[in-house]
């Protein structure tokens, strides 16, 4: 069911024009594959499904077999398996409750409005470093108490690490990227850490230090890479998520139409856009044993990688799926992840797209890419655009 390939799986910097149709042919063709590097990829919804939700037998601590920095792993739940896990997850959910994420909805309309009216009444203006980029990364920095200000500091930093080149695992200078790409960051928000330990605030890094269940607290390691975690995650899903729906709706211009019409639809637009545009292509896990996936053996302690961004358009669980349709029911895409890992900030990023693409109807008539320019997209991990230059028709 495999091939020996000495390839790496296409850049995603074209958009996905190269991607998709690669993937729809591994779907069919090779779903589980080995490449030149020695890491095993999945393709189809039932592998993946199965690949990210089963811990025992494929770990997330990734770091059994792959360099991934020494500073970058206590309290980081994406690289953490059961029974600290469930703990981690304990712990943080206290403090990042459903209840806080809800309470932010007024804040997160009103950083819109003021975003877009930075615009000056402008009708073209490119929606990343507009809104999509400030709006998710100045609402996550004020929840953990952080100044808006440095938030060009925190693209920097995302930035920094988005662009490593990852993709070869046996690299020996590997482990020391990723701590350089996140060392700034890291001493940043333990300089953060420290201080709320001994003049806690009304913000998330306080009740993150503070909190504790069944005798247990989070170190300050764990608080740090938590923060991390949402800091980055936090925001790069939402700045892909409203880029991407703006590419969406070039397409298919009549969705604006219709949202415009009955905003109910704009729930079942974002869940469409997140299984045809994932925010994030793949993730990443370690065989702990010997398995099997569509009759293929992948040995114990190698890395696989599930996409998740195949899964969302195999059409062996979505009808039609490279039809975009906002009218798809029942909506059962893994673009955050299922099982214990499900991403734990998918309800602040779905409530950021919501109220973000609320605002954008009651202000644009319509919303299309800028005539003759182009997106530039990230080459690999975020299937998102880096910039999104828009032509908008005021209401």
């Amino acid at each position: 069911m495999t091939t020996e390939l000495t390839t790496v799986a296409p850049s995603l910097e074209d958009g996905g024009r190269t991607v998709l149709p690669w993937l729809r042919r591994m779907r069919d063709e090779h779903p589980v594959w080995r490449d030149g590097y020695g890491i095993w990829h999945v393709f189809r919804y039932a592998d993946v499904s199965r690949a990210i939700s089963e811990p025992e037998v494929f770990s997330s601590d990734i770091g059994r077999v792959f360099p991934v920095g020494e500073k970058f792993t206590q309290g980081n739940l994406l690289r953490t398996d059961p029974p600290r896990h469930h703990t981690l997850r304990r712990l943080v959910g206290a403090a990042f409750s459903p209840k806080v994420v809800t309470a932010l909805a007024p804040r997160i309309a009103e950083v819109t409005h003021e975003l877009l009216e930075g615009t000056g009444g402008a009708t073209e203006f490119d929606l990343v470093s507009a809104l999509a980029y400030p709006l998710p990364v100045t609402v996550i920095a004020e929840l953990l108490g952080l100044p808006g200000s440095d938030r060009e500091l925190f693209r920097s930093w995302a930035d920094r690490l988005f662009d490593r080149d990852m993709a070869d695992p046996n690299d020996p200078e590997l482990a020391r990227k990723i701590d350089e790409s996140t060392a700034e960051m890291i001493a940043y928000l333990t300089e953060h850490c420290a201080d709320r330990r001994t003049h806690p605030r009304e913000d998330l890094i306080s009740k993150l230090a503070a909190v504790e269940a069944d005798g247990e607290r989070l170190t300050d390691e764990e608080v740090v890479n938590f923060s991390v975690v949402l800091l980055l995650a936090g925001h790069i899903t939402t700045t892909a998520l409203l880029g991407n729906l703006v590419l969406c709706v070039d397409e298919h211009p009549e969705v604006w139409a219709e949202l415009h019409a009955d905003r109910s639809l704009v729930e079942p637009t974002i869940e469409e856009v997140l299984r045809y545009r994932s925010p994030f292509a793949q993730v990443g896990r370690v065989t702990v044993a010997e398995t099997e996936l569509s009759g293929q053996t992948i040995p114990a302690d190698v890395i696989v990688t599930p996409w998740l961004l195949s899964a969302n358009r195999d059409e062996r669980e979505f009808a039609d799926p490279d039809r975009f349709d906002i009218h798809r029911s029942p909506h059962h895409h893994l673009a955050f992840g299922y099982g214990i890992h499900f991403c734990i900030g998918q309800l602040l990023a779905r409530l950021e797209g919501r109220v973000a693409v609320g605002v954008l109807l009651d202000r644009y008539a319509q919303i299309r890419l800028a005539p003759g320019a182009a997106p530039e997209f990230y080459n690999r991990g975020i299937f998102a655009a880096r910039s999104v230059p828009v032509a908008a028709q005021h209401a």
